[in-house]
């Protein structure tokens, strides 16, 4: 009997355990990535989010017009690109487990998607610094911190030649 009420009672602790653990994980991946502030917002992003979809996201799911933003961080990777004019291409080159000691860009759009411009220098762990238009970029170990300053006019980019580059679009003063 004794035998039996043990068991029982080691099973009934392993589903705790196991039932608590998965609350756990499920908070999270639950947690949240942005809160509004009187500017427009701050996102503290973790480990594995890609920065670029996240801030695309939110622009998307707060119809965002148009913002700029700054932010530091770590990065499991960073991917940059240096556009090469002649051959209309960026050239990219991705740098891992490093520091983002600057991240700056801007948010507009180009028709119903968001258009996000990054640039940003990332140092590593012998404290050289990489640095220039960023086309990807993952959290790394520990988190990331964007400040979002929204602006109140819509903005569009839009592919200008002969460079074939997407640049931000301007509405004319009166």
């Amino acid at each position: 009997m004794r035998i039996q009420f043990n068991k029982i009672m080691a099973g009934l602790l392993f589903c705790l355990a196991f039932n608590l653990s998965q609350a756990q994980q499920k908070n999270d991946s639950q947690k949240c990535r942005y809160t509004k502030t009187p500017q427009g917002y701050l996102m503290v992003l973790r480990e594995g989010d890609n920065v670029l979809e996240q801030i695309e996201k939110l622009a998307k799911e707060q119809n965002i017009p148009s913002a700029n933003f700054s932010g530091i961080g770590f990065a499991q990777d960073a991917t940059f690109g240096f556009y090469d004019f002649s051959q209309k291409k960026f050239h990219p080159k991705t740098f891992n487990k490093v520091e983002m000691g600057s991240i700056t860009g801007s948010i507009a759009w180009s028709g119903e998607k968001p258009s996000i411009h990054m640039h940003g220098v990332a140092t590593d762990d012998k404290f050289d610094a990489y640095g220039g238009h960023i086309l990807g970029l993952k959290v790394g170990t520990g988190s990331m911190e964007i400040y979002i300053t929204v602006n109140p006019e819509k903005l569009e980019r839009k592919v200008e030649q002969p460079l074939n580059a997407n640049v931000l679009q301007l509405p004319c003063l009166q």
